[in-house]
């Protein structure tokens, strides 16, 4: 209580209404503080400068497929230590804490399902789980998913996201995987079925010299970043400074790199039209 001349007057301290965690994202692009469940519905699209946030292999999957369609490959596959790896964490430190962090086994899920009412093989691999690099279990599911596919005579899409390439990890059993995804890319080919390969931010190193890199049709979603080494590497390396834009889907869709790019919103139908003319 406080008195001011003759007055008496009761301070009031008012509590500031606290706000529950979770509600609000910062968009990394433009720092726009963005509602949640607003930028869940729009995809997880920055509605006010189109960044696109990173997005789960089930995220994905939910919003290219026919609801209730898909049918999971090899779900309960998951890697092995061959090396024996030892570091700051363990490979199997890694490993565990990347599963529970994110639900999966590995950083792919695989399976077949409708996409408009048309059946197709799908992979998406998850920047998540070891920044969505390729063991042994990665290549593996790949393979299978492609080989049911060319068995049954059905189109595949795969939508990559790693930032770790080739994973070290497991050594020369992981730098297999890229030949032998390939490999089995070469077979689907061969029978006249089509691969179509979306591209998303980040798609790097051995997963992009591999299997990404190889689709009749390839389609990054925007300001994507794609490539082998890193820009820093590079200007490290080369010494010279690299043109604005360098390994962002605009400028390889510039340099032919890349056929198409398309907003998440309209990949569903990009991808329902690419299968109609294939078809």
């Amino acid at each position: 209580m406080a008195l001011f001349g003759k007055q008496k007057y009761t301070i009031v301290r008012l509590k500031k209404k606290e706000i529950p965690d979770g509600l609000w994202t910062k968009c990394e692009e433009c720092s726009e503080t963005l509602y949640n469940k607003t930028l869940d519905e729009n995809l997880k699209v920055c509605f006010k400068c189109n960044y696109h946030f990173t997005l789960g292999a089930y995220e994905r999957i939910a919003m290219i497929l026919d609801k209730d369609t898909f049918k999971e490959y090899d779900k309960d596959m998951a890697s092995g230590d061959p090396l024996d790896f030892k570091g700051p964490k363990t490979y199997k430190e890694k490993l565990a804490a990347d599963q529970s962090a994110t639900g999966l086994k590995d950083a792919v899920i695989s399976g077949e399902g409708r996409l408009d009412n048309k059946k197709t093989v799908i992979a998406v691999t998850d920047s998540r789980f070891i920044m969505g690099s390729m063991g042994s279990v990665v290549g593996e599911k790949i393979t299978r998913a492609i080989e049911t596919a060319t068995k049954n005579k059905l189109p595949v899409i795969i939508v990559s996201g790693s930032g770790g390439g080739a994973r070290m990890y497991e050594g020369m059993y992981s730098l297999m995987q890229m030949a032998k995804t390939c490999a089995a890319l070469a077979y689907h080919r061969k029978a006249k079925l089509p691969f179509i390969s979306v591209l998303t931010n980040p798609t790097m190193a051995g997963v992009m010299a591999s299997f990404a890199g190889v689709g009749d049709i390839i389609i990054a979603e925007p300001k994507a970043l794609i490539g082998f080494t890193g820009p820093r590497v590079i200007e490290q390396t080369i010494r010279q400074k690299l043109p604005p834009g360098f390994q962002r889907s605009e400028f390889l869709l510039e340099h032919g790199l890349i056929d198409m790019i398309v907003h998440r919103k309209a990949i569903k139908t990009t991808l329902s039209q690419l299968l109609d003319y294939f078809s």
